[in-house]
């Protein structure tokens, strides 16, 4: 569904945000106290406006109970992301997310109002680790402290066979949710897919499994 979406905070990470709300066609507001900022995002927003998210007033005019969700996404000005964030939960703000720069961040903007803080380079450092760090793994998606998404080699020993003959859920614990050929993804899979040395696979499973059964 269409959502309508008030963006504050447009340096790199707001106007990325930005854009991938663009694609996804939500209608957008998008603010920042820098001109430059503002006119930087206009192509990707419904509509931008420069002012100071921490004026009340301001706030107040734009009609915060009528959006879906409210992003705080201001990075260069803790005391202005809290302030923002406490204040757009005072004006019934449906659903705040706020962008964390330190982990203590997190717990003042949980403890004012945010109703999910995000930790991007925190998020974006593990990542690196192990998409890198194993020397299988090509992409990751973490679910839970316990579950992900992993994009995989298909092992040599699977080339040939069905997912039907491999009982991949049995003999590995990992469900397999697709598989990508040339890069294209195929999530239209059945018992009788057949795995080819020269594609990768999505699976969900656990980490330890994950290591155990795919050597990565």
């Amino acid at each position: 569904m269409k959502k309508s979406v008030l963006l504050i905070g447009l340096g790199r990470y707001g106007r990325h945000v930005a854009q991938e709300l663009y694609q996804m066609k939500h209608d957008i507001l998008a603010v920042d106290k820098d001109e430059e900022r503002v006119n930087m995002v206009l192509p990707y927003v419904t509509n931008a406006l420069m002012a100071d998210s921490t004026n009340k007033s301001f706030l107040e005019s734009l009609g915060i109970r009528d959006f879906d969700l409210c992003i705080v996404a201001i990075g260069d000005d803790f005391q202005s992301s809290l302030e923002t964030t406490s204040l757009l939960k005072e004006l019934g703000a449906k659903y705040v997310v706020a962008r964390a720069s330190r982990g203590i961040h997190e717990k003042f903007l949980l403890r004012n109002g945010a109703d999910e803080a995000v930790y991007p380079e925190k998020q974006l450092a593990k990542w690196t680790a192990i998409r890198f760090g194993y020397d299988h793994i090509l992409d990751y998606f973490r679910l839970s402290d316990r579950y992900a998404v992993y994009e995989l080699p298909i092992p040599a020993e699977w080339d040939g066979k069905t997912l039907g003959e491999l009982q991949v859920r049995k003999h590995y614990h990992v469900n397999v949710l697709g598989i990508k050929k040339a890069g294209i993804l195929d999530v239209e899979i059945t018992a009788e897919t057949t795995m080819n040395r020269e594609d990768t696979v999505l699976v969900i499973g656990k980490r330890n499994d994950l290591e155990k059964y795919f050597h990565i």
